[in-house]
């Protein structure tokens, strides 16, 4: 797909686009190298917002800038999202698979030297959503779910984000459909995780993440949760935090296998 160069926060960033759509576009950008001169770590960040095009992929520039300091390729997707954006199911997620291949085709073959031993998404809350049910078939290694939606059922029936669920799915998804686009039915997906959720999250409840990293370790896929003390929705996001630390530590750690 087509590329373009522009700036963000002063930084020189690639614009790729794997779509005709203008939200079909991923921000690039920190260094190709890492310090050995080998391939730098990748990290692929989706943002949350509930699936709505009233937040956007700037978000996670606050996470991106923190990660292309520290030696990260940063590549921030942003996707279709629901209200006038032409996002839904399952489109919005149809379009983040697409972003992950054109990942993939840009990255040398499975093997090689040249290629990042350490591609990780970083998603928070819808974008944890997103990011999961991406992964397999994609060239991720490991994903980090920051305050996640995991259970659209649960989501449907609390009415979370204002009725978020029914502007993604449609006003009355059916079963069947609940489960299809929810993490917590569709483990395992094959791959290390990381989920950190504050216990004072006022937009997700914890207990999603709790029944998810149980259903998940069930199923067979490595998960560690971690539960954020006095930590809300969105400290997970603030690179100055505490709670950001602990992501970067365990992205930073030595590849899972």
């Amino acid at each position: 797909m087509g590329a373009e160069t522009g700036g963000q926060g002063g930084q020189r960033v690639e614009v790729l686009r794997y779509g005709a759509h203008p939200s079909q576009k991923v921000e690039v950008g920190g260094p190709e190298r890492g310090a050995g001169g080998g391939a730098a770590p990748v990290a692929v960040l989706l943002h949350g917002g509930f699936w709505r095009d009233a937040r956007a992929a700037d978000l996670m520039d606050p996470l991106g800038a923190d990660l292309a300091a520290a030696g990260w390729r940063v590549w921030n997707v942003e996707y279709r999202r629901t209200g006038s954006d032409g996002g839904g199911w399952p489109q919005t997620l149809h379009d983040v698979r697409a972003a992950l291949a054109l990942l993939g085709e840009r990255l040398p073959a499975e093997g090689s030297a040249d290629r990042p031993d350490r591609v990780v998404a970083v998603g928070h809350s819808a974008g944890g959503h997103l990011a999961l049910l991406a992964a397999p078939g994609s060239p991720l290694t490991s994903v980090v779910c920051l305050a996640p939606v995991t259970d659209l059922a649960d989501s449907h029936r609390r009415g979370l984000g204002e009725g978020a669920v029914a502007d993604l799915l449609g006003p009355d998804p059916g079963e069947a459909e609940l489960r299809a686009a929810s993490p917590v039915a569709q483990a395992p997906f094959g791959l290390p995780q990381l989920v950190l959720h504050g216990d004072r999250d006022q937009r997700v409840p914890l207990e999603q993440s709790r029944a998810y990293a149980e259903a998940a370790r069930a199923a067979g896929d490595p998960v560690e949760l971690r539960v954020l003390d006095g930590a809300d929705h969105f400290v997970v996001i603030d690179p100055a935090s505490r709670a950001w630390a602990q992501a970067r530590a365990w992205m930073e750690a030595p590849p899972q296998r």
